[in-house]
This record gives structure tokens, sequence and C-alpha cells, in this order.
């Protein structure tokens, strides 16, 4: 028989039933559905304070963005830094970051679904909920900073009372019909994937309020083979439908710099510097969430340390592609002989805002190198502090493309230094509590691991008599 040896951080395969394990932890079919409905049963008095402390943090700093906006509303967009030349300042930079945290949740489950990556499904049920609750965050975004906020119906393809239709070649309006569309799908990706999830949580639910909200959601699922048939049909089509999504909905938010002329923007690197960019800071995002949720909600038996080990392989490689992306920005403007985009990429290095550029260079090229170490990837707590630096990063980016490029235009007479409110501040603060607010209510009441998918993926009963 086959042996396996065991470490307290890797495990050697030699068998497909080993190979399972090693994704799904040591769980039988029961002990899957039990973990995973620990939070959602449990009764308002036994759920941990410490839910309680993060919700009620998160919820206080929703509110003060609720304020911020309501400011915004009366008082107009003076209340933001934006000025001349920095017309676009932190909610443009708030709006691309929101839609890059996004992308991993469509990478880890509809990408690796394709290939047949089962490591992905312990954590890809919380990396959807955190796509569609990142899109959220940027959608706010545009529709607030566009000045008139009484016509935010202008950003969408339709005609005003002048019968004058929006500019199709704007890539602002792109934007519109790219996140939409990622959106939708992302949403819908999501929902099916929980169907049968939500059947489980309907059929052990005690209260008829949770029945008949879970009846209503699981679309009357009776797991039969008609039912399984009928959904990995569908789940399959929805995912060669959002796979695309990863590569075209960031590519479009970098036309938003690309297709102007100015100097720093009008770069072709962009699409693929910005979905690498995606993905590197969706991952560390993942990673922040998931640590803390796999102790609270009691998952360490589901969320291993291998699903974490390979995230940071992903963030190891997709930070390498954004170190050699900055590196080719400044070989891009030298080799092209453009005094003006030579000009840019210095300002960025060693003009005023030197210290957001290395920033920047510091979280997102130096800091993920650390994973080249075995026990960095395998140590929860390290991780999660590495991600941190890389969701800084990854902000510090946009900030660094967005500013430094407008705060130095073509004529010295019209520079200036952007410097936020605290309107911006609060406002950058306050979407951050509404992303984890939702992420908080996710977990409280859906299923936070898509229980079917692990099952799906664990050994035979034989197998694990054979590892005993």
């Amino acid at each position: 028989m086959a042996s396996i040896t065991t470490t307290p951080y890797d495990v050697t395969l030699e068998t497909p039933g080993k190979r399972a394990l090693l994704v799904t932890g040591d769980n039988d079919y029961q002990s899957v559905t039990d973990n995973v409905c620990l939070l959602a049963e449990k009764p308002i008095h036994t759920i941990p304070k410490a839910y309680w402390v993060a919700l009620a943090f998160c919820v206080a700093l929703l509110g003060q963005l609720g304020i911020c906006i309501g400011i915004l509303f009366t008082q107009g967009v003076g209340v933001w830094g934006n000025m001349s030349p920095v017309f676009w300042g932190w909610p443009i930079v708030n709006f691309v970051f929101w839609v890059g945290i996004g992308h991993a949740g469509t990478l880890i489950s509809a990408i690796l679904f394709l290939f047949r990556q089962n490591w992905r499904t312990g954590i890809n049920r919380a990396a959807e909920a955190m796509t569609i609750f990142a899109v959220v965050c940027a959608g706010l975004f545009p529709g607030i900073h566009i000045g008139r906020v009484w016509v935010f119906f202008w950003l969408f393809p339709i005609p005003n009372t002048m019968l004058l239709w929006p500019q199709f070649r704007s890539p602002l309006l792109w934007d519109v019909f790219a996140v939409s569309t990622y959106a939708t799908v992302s949403i819908l990706f999501w929902y099916m994937g929980m169907i049968p999830d939500l059947a489980t949580f309907r059929d052990r639910a005690t209260q008829p309020i949770r029945q008949f909200v879970y009846g209503i959601l699981s679309l009357g699922w009776t797991g039969s083979a008609r039912c399984w048939h009928r959904y990995e049909r569908a789940y399959l089509l929805l995912a060669a439908l959002a796979a695309p999504l990863v590569l075209s909905v960031h590519t479009i938010v970098s036309f938003d710099f690309a297709a102007s002329q100015l100097p720093g923007w009008h770069t072709s690197i962009f699409p693929p510097y910005f979905v690498a960019g995606a993905v590197f800071s969706g991952f560390a995002m993942v990673a922040t969430l998931l640590i803390p949720a796999r102790v609270l909600c009691g998952l360490k038996d589901i969320i291993t340390i291998r699903h974490l080990e390979n995230m940071c392989k992903i963030m190891l490689a997709t930070g390498l592609m954004v170190g050699y992306a900055y590196a080719m920005e400044f070989f891009v403007a030298w080799y092209g002989g453009n005094p003006y985009e030579q000009f840019a990429f210095v300002n960025r290095a060693f003009g005023p805002y030197w210290w957001a550029y290395w920033t920047m260079v510091s979280c997102n090229v130096i800091s993920p190198q650390l994973f080249w170490i075995p026990w960095c990837r395998r140590t929860p707590w390290f991780i999660f502090i590495v991600c941190i630096f890389i969701n800084i990063g990854m902000w510090f980016e946009r900030f660094v493309i967005t500013v430094t490029s407008l705060s130095r235009d073509f004529l010295p007479s019209s520079w200036g230094y952007f410097q936020p409110t605290i309107i911006d501040w609060l406002m950058l603060i306050g979407s951050f509590g509404l992303f984890f607010t939702l992420f908080l209510l996710f977990c409280r009441f859906l299923p936070v691991v898509a229980m079917a998918e692990v099952k799906g993926v664990m050994p035979e009963k034989h197998d694990e008599q054979e590892i005993e």
C-alpha cells in the first residue's frame, strides 16, 4: 500500500485520494456540512463577540460613508481635494482599486474550474462573494464623482430629453458596459453555485422563516440526477462566459488612461499591466479575508494551509509581472525617445510624489518576494501581514498613475500639488466599511464554503482508510 509522509506544513501524496485530502482537510461529508453551517445556524447570543465587534465597527464606517456622501451631494465636489490640474483625484483611484479587487473571484471560480484545479473548492465561494462586494464599492464612485449626481443616468446608453446619446467613444462609458456586465455575470455565477448549499441550509433549518427564505433561494432543489445534470451544465456555461471577463474588464478600465494623450498614461502596456495588477490585488484581498474567516467560522480544516500556499504562489507570480511592468514603463519611455514621456516617469520616481512611488514599489515588488521562502507561504499570520502591504501598495499604484501624471502638465504654469481633504480620507475608509460589512453579513447568513464542491473532490472512504 502506498505510504504518505505528513509534516506540519507539507504532505507528500502518492494516490488521487490522498491528493484530494490535501485540499479538503481531514473531513468527512458530515463534518464539512456541520462546519460550514455552524455560524449561520448559531443563535444570536452564541455568536462570538469578535464577530459583533467587527460588524459594529464596519457598520460605523459605513455610516460615516453615508454622511460624507450626504455632504458631497449638498455642497458639491469642492469638498474633495480635486483641483487644477488634478481633476481626477481619489474617486477614480478608489474606483480602479475596487474593480481590481474583484478580479480574483472570477479567476478562482471560473478559470481554475475550467482547468479542473480542485484546490479552488475551499475558497471559491468567499472569493465570488468578495467579487460582488468589491464591484458594489467600485460602482459607488462613478455615480458620485460625476459632479451633477442628479443626472447620473447619463452614464447609461439611453438618450436624454434632447435626444442626445452618450459619447460612445468615451472609455468612461465603456466602463459602464464592462463593470455592469461583470457584475451581472458574477452574481449569476455566485448564485448558481450556491443553490445546492442553500438547499442544505433549507433542509437543516428549524425555524419556519429560515425554511421559507432558504426554500425560495434554493429554487426547489431536490438533489436528483436531473437537477445535478442541469446544474453542472449551467455552471460550466457560466464559467466559460465569466472567464474572458478577467481579461476584458480591467483591460477596458485601463483604457480610461491608455486611450488618452497624456504622458504617463498613453502607453500600450497598460491593459496587461492592469490585468496582472488586478489579479495580484484580488488574491491579496481574498487571503486578507479568509485568514481571519477560517478562524472565526471554524473552517481551518476546510480552508487549509495548501489553499493559502497556492494563493501565495499566484501572488508571487503576478507580483513579478507587476514589477516587470514597472521597469518596462521606464524602458519604453527611454526607447521611444519622447521627452514628455521620459519626464513623466522620472517625475513619478523622483518628483514631489516620490514617497508614493517608492511605497508602491516596496509593497508590490519587494514584499511578495518573501513568498519564495516556504515558511512565509505556510504561516497564516505572516501571509496576512504581507497581504495588507500588497493591498496598500496596489492602492498607491492607482494613486501614482492618476495623480502624478496630472499634477505636472505640459506647462509648468499649470503644475499643482494634490492634497486630499478629510472627506477624501473618510470616503476611502468608508468604502472599506461597506465592503467588510457585506462580507460579514455573508458569513452570517450564507455558506462561506461551497460544500457540494468540497465533497465532490473529497477522497473515497477506502482511500481515507488507506491513509489512516
